[in-house]
């Protein structure tokens, strides 16, 4: 057993003395940030770029589409509905049941008061009315009304 514990001994001291005989490794050159970026260093937000503000106003502007709230089968839950957001004075109308849309009955968000029903205050209707869906689509139809 002794024997074994030298030769072991004996195989680590080598296999030190081997692995120090290699070249170390060196560092490696790396030019400077300030080379590659000249002046502009500084870091900015996405947000804080000009044409991303500019991108953001122009989708605030150009937002055609309307907020539908609805979905429902049956008319005594369109009408709470639209007592709750009377009660939360938001501007809506209520879009006509055609015999031929068997979708249900739907309400137009109108596009001032769109402002006050944000993702939360959907999530909480929601809760309120079980059926409850919201799409974002065109205020008006893709054919023109004859």
């Amino acid at each position: 057993m002794r024997w074994l514990f030298l030769l072991l001994l004996v195989l680590n001291v080598f296999y030190y003395i081997w692995h120090q005989q290699e070249a170390p490794l060196r560092a490696k050159d790396v030019t400077p940030l300030s080379l590659y970026r000249g002046s502009q260093q500084d870091i900015r937000l996405l947000s804080e770029t000009e044409i991303a503000s500019k991108d953001k106003e122009k989708a605030v502007k150009s937002d055609p589409g309307c907020l539908y709230l609805g979905g429902f089968s049956r008319e005594e839950a369109a009408q709470g509905l639209e007592r709750r957001l009377t009660g939360m004075e938001v501007g809506f109308q209520v879009l006509p049941r055609s015999a031929a849309q068997s979708t249900g009955y739907w309400l137009r968000v109108a596009p001032e008061s769109r402002r006050w029903l944000d993702d939360l205050q959907l999530i909480n209707l929601s809760k309120e009315f079980n059926e409850l869906k919201h799409k974002i689509m065109p205020c008006e139809g893709v054919a023109p009304i004859e």
